[in-house]
């Protein structure tokens, strides 16, 4: 029982340094992977960014400008950000930054991190709960143990069958 306490704490320490490791973390996989995007012929990489925009209604890392950076935007050379930046309420819209308002204003990188962020809240709290229950067994354990010392009927035994 102690064992599985003692593991706990060191989950909750580790997934509370992850935390504030997971910002930095981030920001360096979504660059490399923004980098790579190519949406003529999907990677799982590209297909990744295409889902994270689209269900976090986000687009490029810190706002639309950003794919104006990336090898696709200079490759494709048509001033346009990919259609999974494109609002769901915008019918018309077609990626051009001619039109930026039928983009995702905000980037997908704060909200990647606030999203693992939630997760690992979760899982932290899950971790305390156990740790909890544990503690609760011990002090249960040792309350019990401390009113069989005081009954008369309970008699100790001493290694070797003698009792005390």
């Amino acid at each position: 029982m102690g064992q599985c306490g003692i593991t706990s704490s060191k989950t909750v320490l580790v997934f509370l340094n992850l935390i504030f490791w997971v910002e930095d973390e981030v920001d360096r996989s979504i660059q490399k992977v923004y980098k790579t995007y190519n949406g003529t012929n999907p990677d799982a990489a590209s297909r990744a960014i295409d889902s994270v925009q689209r269900q976090l209604h986000c687009c490029g890392i810190h706002n639309y400008s950003d794919w104006e950076n990336t090898d696709w935007f200079k490759e494709t050379k048509n001033q346009s950000v990919p259609l999974s930046c494109c609002r769901e309420t915008a019918s018309s819209c077609n990626g051009s930054l001619a039109h930026p308002s039928n983009l995702y204003a905000e980037g997908c990188e704060a909200l990647v991190v606030k999203k693992l962020q939630e997760i690992m809240m979760h899982v932290i709290w899950a971790a305390l709960a156990f740790a909890a229950i544990q503690l609760l067994g011990v002090l249960c354990a040792c309350i019990v143990l401390c009113r069989r010392t005081r009954d008369p009927a309970y008699e100790l035994l001493i290694s070797g069958g003698a009792y005390a």
